[in-house]
């Protein structure tokens, strides 16, 4: 196998995997809901179709009123309670011992008799008191028997008559002061300290009884008010949901999810189905750019770019989907087309952008309005752009989709309702974004020429400026030369508009394709004013002094940042041709004795695109037509053809993709073209006079034009 062959197999490989791996990206970031799925707002309308229940659903209390219900059980729940007997004496009794010696008997006999009194009433636990005096009904509940559970009643009494530990010292704290005649708070640290470990609550809550009974009470605001049959009516398009539709909304989908969970096999075959659509997709597209477009189907490059931009794009819609609503109208999906208008080709950049929204429209929550919003803008936008060349395109583009979104959305709406009352603020808003964010796509293509070494229109056209630096050297340095590449643009691009070439790359790589002479200015014809250089060299000398041109002109655009494209044009504009003229000196001045071809020999390539190869005709042509005595049809279209015929005898243009009708129909080009350059002029009468005037009119003075090697 050649390396030609190995090198195109390493590529179908790659293109392979660039598309599997495009897939399998897509199939990752896609949702995995076989059902549609729905976002919706309280107390909006419902924007899809009827909604039926697949299943049996239960009707649930919406929020708001399960909040009132749990608040009124809550406010009339009766708090259970236990009540330990045996902590009165315990308290009292420690009060006792704690008292000894520090008051009298008869203070001692006072506050023992209060804090009894107290535990007859209850003292209570804090919690338990507040939890009693926020109730309506100021109830306690517990249990009566033995610890047999099955054999225990409960009952209710009333507990408005409790007191927390708190209420009770401040009660005993001032008997005590009324009894000894001195103010509140004049307890000893000792007493004070014995009084507050002596108050323990006697009534605390029974946690396991309260909770069995509160949430007793709580499944009545959790339980089901009715039941959605299968195939009845959950909400039908305009309806407003209310509350309670949006509860009965969130439970239907809560379950819906969950039989999905449960049915695993049926997900299985569901993701199956999702990365056949995938694949199926991007086939489609592979088969387009095999068939219709091999010139980038075989570049590992563009199909690079080409899969990762739309792989970019459905990577984006996923991720802003997850976050935001109806987020998929936000994505300038326009830019798409655009960009790869720029790069590619209309044809392309629409079958690109087919493939992305049919994709992407997995994600969308109502599929048909994105598919028709989407195609409908992207198309109409790569029809308007047609050739992007100046930035002021993108912000135009940019009015028309804002402009073409409106529109169709709004005719959806008709269609699909009948009427407008259900258009949104926030599609527009989404829309108007969406055109912003289309109008700096020029940030994206300059960064895609940096990544992947394209060149784009808007770039040809700010280089073919001749105000650009190195073409106004040109101009200063090598005058003759800078209007020979001036001629051979205009012929050029001429040839590349009548065969469908690329006339903007044509015209910006024939203004650049000398620049190497500015280095030698003097060695070419175009540039001579009556002193030869070569007069003095030999024909090796004098033929690298020409051929150099071409090394002299890489290094130059490397040193300029100029793009490859416009490099290819440098190095293949003379191909691997031979400088005829010094060859055939040398030839003659050998006397039979062997020439080194090789040293008379331009570096090449041959020419290897359309443009390239448009680009050696015109130069050589428009060179050679600059040494023609008469510029009649029959010594125009001799010169072309001679030129060109020689040109394709010579095998320059086998690695070019210019048939032999491109070849005729640029040949009639130039002819033409060169007919309208030198169109023979009328001549002027002789005036009849004795006395011929001594000196001529100079405007009857004409000079030769000077020709360059070409």
């Amino acid at each position: 196998m050649s390396d030609k062959n190995k090198g195109l197999y390493r590529n179908q490989i790659f293109t392979i995997l660039l598309l599997l791996g495009a897939a399998i990206i897509a199939l990752l970031v896609v949702p995995r809901n076989d059902h549609q799925s729905y976002t919706y707002e309280l107390n909006q309308p419902w924007r899809y179709p009827l909604l039926t229940a697949e299943f049996d659903t239960p009707i649930m209390r919406d929020s708001a009123s399960q909040h009132s219900m749990r608040d009124s059980i809550d406010a009339n729940f009766a708090p259970f309670v236990v009540r330990d007997l045996s902590i009165p004496e315990k308290s009292i009794q420690r009060l006792s011992n704690a008292l000894a010696g520090e008051s009298s008997e008869r203070t001692v006999r006072l506050m023992k008799h209060l804090l009894a009194e107290f535990y007859r009433r209850g003292i209570v636990d804090p919690d338990v008191y507040k939890s009693i005096q926020s109730g309506n009904n100021k109830k306690v509940r517990h249990y009566n028997g033995n610890e047999d559970v099955s054999d225990r009643s409960v009952t209710t009494i009333d507990g408005s008559g409790y007191i927390p530990p708190r209420m009770a010292y401040n009660y005993i704290d001032s008997a005590y002061s009324v009894a000894n005649g001195t103010p509140r708070n004049t307890l000893s640290a000792n007493v004070a300290k014995a009084l507050t470990l002596s108050i323990v609550p006697d009534i605390t809550l029974d946690s396991v009884a309260d909770t069995k009974f509160r949430n007793q009470e709580y499944l009545n605001v959790n339980g089901a008010l009715g039941v959605i049959k299968k195939g009845q009516r959950i909400v039908d398009r305009g309806e407003i949901v209310t509350p309670q539709i949006y509860t009965n909304l969130n439970t239907y989908q809560e379950l819906l999810a969950k039989n999905h969970d449960d049915e695993g096999k049926s997900r299985i075959w569901f993701v199956v189905g999702q990365a056949m659509y995938i694949l199926i997709t991007l086939i489609t597209l592979y088969l387009f750019l095999y068939h219709y477009r091999p010139q980038f189907y075989n570049s590992l490059r563009k199909m690079t770019f080409l899969m990762s931009l739309i792989t970019l794009f459905v990577v984006i819609a996923a991720t802003v989907v997850e976050y935001l609503n109806q987020g998929l109208y936000l994505i300038p999906f326009t830019i798409l087309p655009v960009v790869l208008l720029v790069f590619f080709d209309s044809r392309t950049a629409v079958i690109s952008l087919i493939t992305t929204v049919l994709i992407c429209a997995l994600l969308a929550t109502y599929p048909f309005q994105f598919i028709y919003l989407e195609l409908i803008t992207g198309i109409i936008c790569t029809l308007s752009i047609q050739h992007l060349s100046k930035r002021s395109q993108l912000l135009r583009t940019a009015i028309i989709s804002l402009t073409t979104y409106i529109v169709a959305y709004i005719a959806l709406c008709l269609l699909n309702e009948g009427t407008l009352d259900n258009l949104t603020l926030r599609m527009f808003i989404l829309f108007f974004f969406n055109a912003v964010i289309l109008s700096f796509a020029y940030v994206l293509i300059l960064i895609i020429e940096k990544l992947f070494g394209f060149t784009s229109m808007v770039t040809l056209v700010e280089l073919s400026d001749i105000n650009n630096p190195l073409l106004r050297r040109l101009a200063e340095e090598a005058p003759g030369t800078f209007q020979h590449s001036m001629q051979v643009s205009t012929l050029a691009a001429e040839a590349a508009r009548a065969i469908g070439a690329n006339t903007q790359l044509v015209r910006t790589g024939a203004l650049y394709h000398d620049i190497g002479k500015m280095e030698s200015p003097i060695f070419f014809t175009e540039n001579q004013h009556g002193v030869n250089p070569h007069a003095g060299l030999d024909p090796e000398t004098s033929a690298d002094k020409i051929i150099r041109h071409v090394t002299d002109g890489l290094t130059l655009a490397s040193k300029a940042k100029l793009p490859a494209v416009i490099k290819d044009f440098i190095a293949e504009h003379h191909g691997k041709g031979v400088a005829k003229y010094f060859y055939n000196t040398a030839v003659n001045e050998a006397n039979g004795k062997p020439v080194d071809r090789a040293k008379f020999t331009y570096p090449g390539p041959n020419p290897r695109s359309r443009e390239t190869a448009i680009l050696m005709m015109a130069d050589c042509v428009e060179a050679a037509s600059r040494s023609l005595r008469d510029y009649t049809h029959d010594s125009i279209d001799a010169l072309v053809d001679k030129i060109i015929d020689g040109q394709v005898a010579d095998g320059m243009f086998k690695d070019s993709p210019l048939s032999f009708k491109d070849i005729q129909v640029i040949k009639n080009t130039f002819k033409k073209r060169l007919a309208t350059i030198y169109h023979s002029r009328v001549a002027y009468p002789e005036l009849k006079k004795n006395e011929d005037s001594a000196h001529p009119d100079p405007r009857d003075v004409h000079q030769d034009d000077m020709h360059h090697d070409a």
